[in-house]
């Protein structure tokens, strides 16, 4: 038997030895896949974060969509702990109590017909591409492991093996493959270019409605709606990757909703654990639920319990505080703030909601530089591809913390432009 590892732990002389501690720990220990900011949280509650040495933060990312219903909801948190202290984990060799009402509310609210329950993101999106292929399969009788799913240049989907297998982005394919083929890609935005695409072997379309990680790159006018009508007219299925736009992020309860579409499957992600718990599902139509049989597809963590309970509160926190029109009328005032801003770092600013961009013109300085600048006056955000500001914070962010958020940014940028180190 191994004798244990001690870790030596020098004497904290100040706050600064203890964030340092943290990182250095985390980078002996820890696989390099990440490359955080050099910041240590240790405590949140609403928009606001605090980092181990006592510094408070406006929280500008809400981890990719999964917090926003802002950290520590009161409400969910009460649920989660109710729930656990009653019953956590079964596993779907049984059933439970909380399950059904969490799929009736997933197909009702989106207006679909069944709902399949997982953890991550990536995990929903793999459930969409079986379903996508087995319906391929079963329904319109492409021949046998010939089905084809179209998606887009610039997505992002997840980080498995088929996922990164068709990303455009070099790094997350490189020492990864041989991928699995069946998979073509089009540019985003280009609904000619779908058409063009289709082949009597394709059984699906796989979209972003707005590309987060592309760099919130927002589709031109019906891009989504004229999609709708290829596939349908095309007997191909319209599948919207909804794990960052969904549950209010945009404006709508999906980001489908901005063309009035109603695809044939939808993934859920994120915001769905509300900001505690990894919980997601792939919510389609009957048509498309009807391959599976017992047997095909499982999770052992999917759809238990304490994430049923979890899910329906948060869902009971967007409806109950209108976090969809608050986040339709605050991104809009949010957005005009930002393109008022006429700085000669930015050549864009584009979203929907909260979910907003700014890209910084890359010829003169990485988007790192503007996201580093606002994290030592205390506002959280990331770069994407190093040259996008994400703006995303929670849904339920005060407004007057945002004009504080967006004023720090002026400053920033004006510091920026006069060549401040």
């Amino acid at each position: 038997m191994k004798s244990p590892i001690h870790i030596a732990q020098p004497a904290l002389r100040s706050a600064s030895d203890a964030t340092a501690a943290h990182i250095g720990r985390e980078n002996a220990f820890g696989a390099r896949n990440y490359d955080p900011l050099p910041v240590v949280l240790g405590h949140g509650e609403g928009a606001w974060l605090t980092d181990v040495d006592g510094k408070r933060y406006l929280d500008l990312m809400s981890a990719y969509s999964a917090v926003s219903f802002g950290h520590a909801h009161p409400r969910i948190v009460a649920a989660l702990v109710a729930q656990a202290q009653q019953l956590a984990v079964t596993s779907r060799a049984f059933h439970n109590d909380r399950l059904p009402a969490l799929l009736e509310r997933l197909a009702r609210m989106t207006g679909l017909d069944r709902a399949l329950p997982s953890n991550g993101g990536a995990e929903a999106v793999e459930t969409a591409l079986k379903a996508a292929r087995k319906w391929g399969y079963r329904i319109k009788n492409i021949p046998a492991d010939r089905a084809e799913i179209i998606v887009c240049a610039s997505n992002f989907h997840g980080r498995s093996i088929a996922i990164v297998g068709f990303s455009s982005e070099p790094q997350y394919r490189d020492g990864f493959g041989p991928f699995p083929p069946g998979f073509v890609t089009i540019p985003f935005g280009d609904s000619a270019a779908l058409a063009a695409a289709i082949t009597p072997n394709t059984a699906a379309f796989l979209v972003e409605p707005i590309q987060g990680e592309g760099g919130i790159i927002v589709p031109p006018p019906g891009y989504l709606a004229e999609c709708a009508r290829i596939c349908r007219e095309r007997n191909v299925l319209l599948i919207c990757d909804e794990i960052q736009t969904g549950l209010g992020r945009t404006g709508y309860l999906l980001a489908c909703q901005h063309d009035a579409v109603r695809p044939d499957g939808v993934i859920l992600g994120k915001a769905l654990g509300g900001g505690l718990l990894p919980v997601s599902a792939f919510v389609a139509t009957h048509d498309v639920m009807r391959v599976f049989t017992p047997g095909d597809h499982g999770s052992t963590f999917g759809g238990n319990p304490l994430a049923a309970a979890v899910a329906m509160a948060a869902l009971d926190v967007l409806e109950d505080e209108h976090l969809c029109e608050r986040s339709r009328e605050l991104g809009g005032w949010l957005l005009r703030e930002l393109a008022a801003m006429k700085s000669p770092l930015i050549r864009d600013v584009r979203g929907r909601g909260l979910y907003i961009g700014i890209e910084i013109d890359a010829a003169k300085m990485p988007a790192r530089r503007v996201v580093d600048r606002l994290l030592s006056r205390g506002v959280l955000s990331k770069d994407t591809h190093g040259t996008v500001v994400r703006i995303a914070p929670p849904l339920t962010v005060a407004q007057a913390d945002l004009a504080w958020a967006v004023g720090e940014l002026r400053e920033v940028l004006r510091e920026l432009e006069h060549g401040s180190p």
